[in-house]
């Protein structure tokens, strides 16, 4: 037996012994898995995880959340491991990671009792929620009379009134990021993250923008559904992110048009909020097309099977979004534009009621993660046990 086996086997019986009664299931595997890396190191390049790993000896809850989130699911280490199954060991890093995350979102959601919507926000609720929501507003509109009328020219306030438009979707969005500031704040709290500085928050920035840990710390991607590696995933990120955002500021432009500068809508096609929107409608459905067919494709080791159910579910209400937005500009200078502007404003509904409870969480809580790892690596590392 090498002396790394003898290593590994007494951190295995380590955590076993310290951790019952401290940590969840899914979290003592993580801190098995990581003591096992820990004598091994061979993945320390890959990600921020393992740089991250070696700042420690022992990992509490806090160290757990914070390394769970940080990891980005590329898929590298496992398939670089030698102690991944069927080895009696068992390392599974990304699965593991994936089960944390989630029990992260959960742990720290706001209000507590509405954790538990992670575990039941699948594709099924989503959708009918969408398509709920959408009946109940077809059905608004036709008592109205205006579901299928002449065409008004693309005003959609002909339908719906602006300020009833604005102030329900506004609230229910401000009340979804203030539900997310909460749980992430009382994550940052918990994981101590320490001082940030300009630097720090520059670094953390730039590599959540740019993805970067979705690279397979060689610059060629992940691992999706075998040893191969593709820039897919980065690539759908990418487009799908920069497409909600370009629709999150196609929305903040008519708004100003609208209050600041008394410019009502409808908006020519070459204005500035209709191009934003059209560029981002796009990358919403092409990004969201690419990566529901990624999360089809993906290895069951790859990740946590539960966690399929609600990262459809949140794809789906993008992906109908942004195409039921495209739609809409289409036909909104058609006689069946009340009935598309109904479908658009359930799907975005379903989509911003489901922001706090769902996998966009993902993102916020990466995000924070990056952040105490851009603080972390600029002290210094008291065990100086890593390549840092």
């Amino acid at each position: 037996m090498t002396e790394l086996e003898n290593l590994t086997r007494r951190a295995q019986a380590e955590v076993r012994v310290a951790l019952p009664g401290e940590l969840t299931r899914d979290e003592s595997e993580v801190a098995r898995v990581m003591q096992i890396c820990n004598a091994c190191r061979y993945c320390e390049g890959f990600c921020a995880v393992f740089p991250a790993m070696t700042r420690r000896l022992e990992f509490n809850k806090a160290d757990v959340d914070y390394l769970a989130n940080l990891c980005h699911n590329c898929g590298a280490c496992l398939h670089a491991c030698q102690y991944a199954p069927p080895h009696e060991f068992g390392v599974n890093v990304p699965q593991a990671m994936a089960k944390v995350r989630v029990q992260t979102y959960s742990d720290y959601a706001w209000p507590a009792g509405l954790g538990a919507l992670y575990k039941r926000n699948g594709l099924t609720l989503c959708v009918a929620l969408a398509a709920g929501l959408a009946l109940f507003l077809i059905m608004l509109t036709s008592v109205q009379g205006e579901l299928f009328r002449e065409s008004q020219g693309g005003n959609f306030y002909a339908v719906f009134p602006h300020n009833t438009l604005a102030l329900m979707f506004g609230v229910v969005f401000l009340l979804a990021i203030f539900a997310l500031g909460k749980g992430v704040a009382r994550f940052w709290r918990e994981v101590s993250p320490g001082a940030a500085t300009g630097p720090a928050v520059a670094e953390a920035t730039h590599d959540a923008l740019r993805l970067k840990y979705l690279d397979g710390g060689h610059g060629k991607g992940c691992n999706n559904e075998d040893d191969a590696f593709t820039l897919q995933r980065r690539r759908c990120h990418h487009l799908t992110f920069y497409g909600f955002m370009l629709c999150f500021a196609s929305t903040c432009v008519a708004t100003l048009y609208h209050y600041l500068l008394g410019r009502e809508a409808p908006y020519p096609v070459a204005s500035i909020p209709v191009l934003l929107g059209l560029a981002g409608g796009i990358g919403l459905v092409l990004g969201t097309a690419g990566l529901g067919r990624l999360n089809l494709r993906r290895a069951p080791e790859q990740g946590d099977a539960a966690q399929r159910p609600m990262d459809r579910g949140f794809i789906a209400l993008l992906f109908l979004a942004g195409s039921t937005g495209l739609l809409l500009l289409a036909l909104r200078d058609t006689g069946a534009m009340g009935l598309v502007l109904a479908l658009h404003l359930g799907c975005v509904m379903a989509l911003f009621l489901t922001l706090p409870y769902g996998k966009f969480a993902h993102g916020i809580y990466r995000s924070a993660a990056l952040l105490k790892w851009a603080i972390e690596k600029r002290q210094p590392n008291k065990l100086q046990l890593g390549s840092d």
